[in-house]
């Protein structure tokens, strides 16, 4: 059996959590709330985001109108909240609908037995 390194294995994890992260993103924000506090529950759910991919994550999602945000005074600072736009809402509903769809197509793959002639891992 190959020998499976620690690195490739983080690789495919990145992989997978970058196109997790933007469905996160958006199923936390149905709630409004700053950023600080959006990566302090998505930490809390098992999904820690470094600020660094934070932050822009949130103004490209904004740029593309996932959501829209506002400057506000909270605890005599100002902080930025951001909720999900009604378009938004639409993108949340529809990806989804696709992970629902992904998710099932994989679990019948893995469901079915490896063909004859192939070994299994």
């Amino acid at each position: 059996m190959a020998t499976i390194t620690s690195d490739l294995l983080d690789n495919f994890r990145l992989e997978l959590r970058r196109g997790c992260l933007v469905w996160a993103v958006l199923a936390q924000l149905r709630s409004e709330c700053h950023g600080y506090a959006l990566a302090k529950t998505l930490a809390e759910s098992g999904l820690e985001i470094d600020e660094n991919t934070l932050y822009p994550l949130l103004r490209r999602l904004e740029s593309q109108k996932p959501l829209v945000s506002q400057w506000r005074v909270e605890d005599k600072r100002n902080k930025r909240f951001y909720r999900l736009s009604e378009e938004g809402q639409s993108v949340l509903e529809w990806l989804l609908v696709e992970w629902r769809n992904i998710n099932g197509a994989i679990e019948k793959l893995l469901a079915v037995p490896l063909a004859a002639g192939r070994r299994q891992a």
